[in-house]
């Protein structure tokens, strides 16, 4: 079930960027560096599921206003985990104008050969975008997108290109996306649901199975629980993610 603030987003991300194709880019962007960004449609915004389920496609021209949303999304470019052999540093150029030096070191063994190093640069670009507008409406949704891993390759692209999100990142590393956590992977603290659907769950299970505690709620607002030390394992259903209160739980 997808949330209805990020099924929003993806129509506002759409509208965005059919509405701004043609228009020029800021100086973060591929343009910047002398390379054309295709009009093509992108990634849609991430939404609360730890499914890889596909959001319906929106048909028609959206009415909504371009305005600071992310830009024109263009083809798919592989992510740092891409195999195959990559273009060497010191081959990587735009067909036209240069590449910044932070632009550069982004795509730094990230480039497949024979692959225009603009498209890969407007992918990171793009993973930007989405943080600065899903931050704005809601912070918490823009770490839980980072957590549950809907944003893809947000750490590089942070790093590489977006630095001033790199407090997202950081705690994105301390949540919990929906799923069974067990081990070494639980660390006690107390942690906020992240946009949550209606149908959000929650287990904390000790030594031997025993329920340490559990819950439901349907209002799709956040919730609190703590996770002691004697917490063995931890299941969430529905609850998208689950973010630390401070800065590391």
């Amino acid at each position: 079930m997808r949330n209805p603030f990020l099924a929003g987003a993806a129509v506002v991300l759409t509208a965005a960027a059919l509405a701004a194709c043609g228009s020029s880019a800021d100086g973060n962007g591929p343009e910047a560096a002398g390379a054309q960004r295709p009009a093509a449609s992108g990634p849609s915004a991430p939404g609360p599921s730890a499914t890889t389920s596909t959001p319906p496609e929106t048909t028609g021209t959206p009415t909504a206003p371009a305005t600071e949303e992310p830009g024109p999304a263009g083809p798919s470019a592989p992510g740092a985990a891409a195999q195959g052999p990559k273009t060497p540093a010191g081959e990587i150029t735009p067909a036209t104008g240069t590449f910044t030096e932070k632009q550069k070191k982004y795509l730094e063994d990230r480039v497949p050969q024979g692959m225009d190093p603009a498209a890969v640069l407007q992918t990171g670009q793009e993973t930007c975008d989405k943080l600065r507008y899903l931050v704005k409406a809601d912070r918490d949704t823009a770490v839980g997108a980072i957590a549950t891993g809907e944003i893809k390759d947000a750490p590089a692209a942070v790093a590489g290109l977006c630095p001033q999100h790199q407090d997202l990142v950081d705690e994105a590393a301390y949540a919990y996306p929906d799923g069974t956590h067990t081990g070494k992977a639980l660390r006690p603290g107390v942690y906020r649901s992240a946009s949550p659907t209606l149908d959000c769950s929650w287990q904390i299970e000790g030594a031997d199975g025993k329920e340490l505690a559990s819950g439901t709620s349907d209002t799709g607002e956040s919730r609190k629980i703590t996770i002691p030390k004697s917490a063995r394992t931890f299941t969430s259903t529905g609850c998208y993610a689950w973010l630390p209160e401070g800065a590391k739980g």
